[in-house]
């Protein structure tokens, strides 16, 4: 017999997908949007309880897609198997960037890097060193998670990072890393490392364009505040000789 209270979820769940398919998520609450990916892997109990607890927990919709695993299951009606619709958006908006980059004839929008970087990285409760990798018409052919952890000159190893840009058969590449504490201006340990890796993959004939660092209120570009020229500069100058 089907109750009155399983009447009422279905009735609200259909509600909330026929909004969804009408209007986009226009007019959604951040907690309905939670709401809705989480009624993908929940067939029969109420979603909005919980959704509205991970709003309240984590404070932003944002920040509940970035929520560990363990941390989202401390909450009362969220699972192993109702986090699946949390993560799968997660995944599904990383590739949909990441393919639209891939796409074009050329990098042509930063925004469109800088939320595909943001999405990948800006996040993370470790630091990741990432490389997007061009070809010779600046069109991105792959990209990657190079290293995690601290980012120190000891853990970032120019040869692999040359290694890694050979096997893409990269002409130049772009390289970001996020930094958890929220600030974005480098460390005197990301200026050498940049450098290192500047001078490294010029050897090989691969162009840097950028080094960006990720936090979470805005970004710092190592090609605009002038560094990466003068790394290259630098490196010319070296292999010139006196």
């Amino acid at each position: 017999m089907v109750t009155g209270g399983t009447d009422d979820r279905r009735g609200h769940r259909r509600r909330l997908r026929e909004r969804f398919l009408a209007g986009g998520l226009e007019g959604f609450h951040d907690y309905e949007v939670v709401e809705l990916l989480l009624t993908l892997a929940t067939p029969q109990r109420d979603c909005k309880g919980p959704a509205k607890a991970a709003l309240e927990r984590f404070g932003s919709l944002q920040a509940v897609f970035e929520a560990e695993d363990r941390e989202l299951m401390e909450i009362s009606g969220i699972g192993p198997t109702n986090l699946f619709g949390l993560r799968l958006i997660k995944e599904v908006a990383g590739r949909y960037l990441e393919e639209r980059m891939v796409s074009q004839p050329r990098i042509l929008n930063s925004r469109e890097l800088m939320d595909f970087l943001t999405l990948k990285i800006g996040h993370r409760r470790r630091e990741c060193f990432f490389a997007v990798y061009l070809n010779a018409k600046n069109r991105v052919v792959a990209s990657e998670v190079l290293f995690e952890g601290s980012l120190t000159s000891s853990a970032v190893y120019p040869r692999e990072v040359v290694s890694s840009a050979l096997a893409h058969k990269a002409a130049a590449v772009i390289f970001a890393h996020n930094h958890p504490s929220g600030e974005s201006d480098p460390s005197g340990e990301d200026i050498r490392v940049t450098k290192k890796l500047v001078s490294a993959l010029r050897v090989m004939g691969i162009t840097v364009h950028e080094h960006l660092v990720i936090g979470a209120a805005g970004h710092y570009s190592f090609a605009e505040h002038g560094y990466i020229d003068r790394f290259v500069r630098e490196a010319e100058a070296v292999a010139s000789g006196p």
